[in-house]
């Protein structure tokens, strides 16, 4: 059975990490280098959200929707939900 993977950008690194764990090695290799430490996961990661990280690392948000959109997740931000 097919299961999608929503991927809501409005919730925490942490709480996205703990329902994909896949997801960290997807964001380390977008240049989210530190998330790999399991420590800033717990702390920075319950408060931080892709877009926000994406901002404070330059790093720009549609080249991190489409490589997951690529690896097969759905993107749930802003009301809109992009396949």
């Amino acid at each position: 059975m097919y299961v999608n993977k929503v991927l809501d950008m409005h919730k925490s690194i942490y709480d996205l990490t703990k329902e994909y764990p896949e997801i960290v090695e997807i964001m380390r290799s977008l240049g989210f280098e530190k998330i790999t430490d399991p420590l800033m996961i717990s702390t920075a990661g319950r408060y931080m959200t892709i877009p926000k990280g994406a901002s404070m690392k330059k790093i720009n948000l549609d080249s991190i929707i489409k490589e997951f959109e690529a690896r097969g997740f759905i993107i749930k931000y802003g009301g809109n939900d992009h396949e």
